[in-house]
């Protein structure tokens, strides 16, 4: 075995010192919220006292409760919508010929360069002042879709553009029609990105806050409520509120890992 150089080793160790250090800066003050929702006192505790009384009163406002019923409700309606639009995009663009294709994927990443309080507010105003809608559910599920869709469509893409186009066309040929030809064929060795597209739809649409806010009125979400009440000051059971839904897009995040680790997903189509 060859001696490792000290120089080499002296750079290997540099960049796992960065590294920690950037793990640090971008998780501390998540774990630090966490440590602050099971502590009586919220200026840095010491010596620590612990308590579950935060979660004990979110669990018993009925605000949170109502909240969290309409932000799952925007969450799964912004998945489903975004991975339907994006699944029967990438499909159109790589597996049938297509003038100015490089034009419509531009179109499709649009909203990924627009902030998202001038999607929120051009949704609200064109629904309000064009179609008559008034600001619902409904309306927030369609703006979050509009910028959601942009993230499913490259993960799909990703996945679509390994995608060995022929298995569909001898499917084809022994006379499948082209719905059972995606649900038996193409699908099957896709729905690892499907699914991918649709939880991180979903976190976008659950977590969003600029967005739906200009499209749900006076109905309220989880991000809605915890904007509205830090006008009243920082209260103990917004800390709760974050660490369970910082620990929901983990949980989330830690399946999406574990998909990888088992082979059940994978970031490509299998060459053979």
């Amino acid at each position: 075995m060859a001696a490792v150089n000290p120089g080499e080793r002296f750079v290997v160790g540099g960049q796992t010192v960065m590294l920690l250090a950037l793990y640090l800066f971008l998780y501390f003050p998540i774990f630090y919220i966490g440590y602050l929702s099971t502590m009586e006192n919220s200026v840095w505790p010491f010596p620590p006292v612990f308590t579950g009384e935060w979660y004990g009163r979110l669990m018993i406002m009925s605000d949170f409760h109502t909240g969290l019923v309409n932000s799952l409700l925007i969450g799964v309606g912004t998945a489903v919508l975004s991975t339907l639009f994006a699944t029967a995009a990438a499909i159109g663009i790589l597996r049938y010929p297509l003038r100015r294709r490089g034009f419509v994927v531009v179109l499709f990443l649009a909203p990924l360069f627009i902030a998202q309080i001038l999607i929120g507010i051009s949704t609200l105003m064109f629904n309000r002042n064009v179609l008559g809608i008034p600001g619902n559910i409904e309306s927030a599920i369609v703006a979050n879709t509009t910028y959601s869709v942009s993230f499913a469509f490259l993960v799909i893409l990703a996945q679509l553009v390994r995608y060995d186009w022929r298995f569909d066309e001898v499917a084809q040929v022994f006379g499948a029609r082209p719905f059972r030809c995606f649900r038996e064929v193409t699908f099957p060795n896709i729905w690892p990105a499907v699914l991918g597209a649709f939880i991180i739809s979903f976190i976008l649409g659950f977590n969003n806050f600029e967005i739906t806010f200009y499209n749900v009125a006076a109905i309220p979400t989880l991000p809605t409520i915890a904007w509205g009440t830090l006008r009243h000051g920082i209260e103990p059971e917004l800390y709760a509120l974050a660490t369970i839904v910082n620990a929901l897009v983990f949980v989330l995040l830690f399946a999406i890992y574990l998909l990888i680790r088992v082979g059940a997903l994978r970031l490509g189509v299998p060459d053979d």
